[in-house]
């Protein structure tokens, strides 16, 4: 009896199998947005706390905590296109070499290919017989030999303007959190008000994070308002003895 004449309660259950969809994380967007949101707000919370230590008027901590947002963002979103770029352009350059390579030595990619396979555990004449089907097409052929020599993915090498657009917002948001008290007060009360927005936003970037890697809230909320607490006190600390000793 074939499997179509079986009656319905006799065939096996069909399970569905779930897709699982990945995140994009080799891309630099994701990392770029992170490290921009970070290093905005503790470099500009220790700007402002180490100006605002000196005792100086409330409108010369309001700009220096503007101009350290506005380069800050250009600077990061600047490191970041060049750092992506270069990237980019490397990963392109070797994958153009390998194109050729596949264009003038199929033979010898083949052999190469099958190679990687062994390597992984595959019998011999599995593994040649897989290379020579992955050969047949140059695309599927180029993917192969990325991946398994190179260790990249031709379809994900990374996006600099994206980078750079992740990066300049991310650090604004982070940046302008200590800078709000100051656009509407001063005084210790905005000193005190920006501490804690920089203790909250820090917070949030731990948590975000933590989220995201399915790690521990409590390690990573706790690490990224260590580095907060630790800039900001360094800085608080020359600016109360600068502004005592320029007194």
């Amino acid at each position: 009896m074939s499997r179509v004449d079986q009656p319905a309660s006799n065939r096996p259950t069909e399970v569905p199998v779930p897709k699982h969809k990945h995140r994009d994380v080799q891309g630099g967007v994701a990392r770029a947005a992170v490290f921009g949101a970070s290093d905005g707000l503790v470099s500009n919370v220790s700007l402002i706390l180490g100006v605002a230590a000196a005792n100086p008027g409330p409108g010369v901590v309001r700009l220096a905590g503007l101009a350290g947002w506005i380069a800050g963002a250009i600077s990061m979103a600047a490191g970041e296109y060049g750092s992506m770029k270069a990237q980019t352009e490397l990963l392109e350059y070797e994958l153009d070499l390998e194109r050729i390579e596949l264009h003038r030595n199929p033979a010898v990619e083949t052999r190469e290919l099958a190679q990687l396979y062994e390597a992984r555990g595959v019998t011999p004449e599995m593994a040649f017989d897989l290379a020579t089907q992955m050969m047949s097409d140059p695309e599927v052929a180029l993917e192969a030999h990325a991946r398994e020599e190179l260790g990249i993915d031709p379809d994900a090498l990374g996006s600099p303007v994206g980078a750079a657009v992740a990066s300049f917002g991310a650090f604004s948001v982070g940046a302008l959190l200590p800078l709000l008290p100051w656009l509407f007060g001063s005084g210790a009360a905005a000193v005190v008000a920006s501490v804690v927005l920089g203790l909250l936003g820090a917070a949030t970037v731990g948590a975000t994070l933590a989220r995201s890697t399915h790690g521990s809230y409590a390690r990573l909320v706790a690490r990224y308002c260590g580095i907060a607490i630790l800039a900001g006190g360094i800085t608080f600390a020359v600016g109360s003895v600068v502004g005592v000793s320029t007194g």
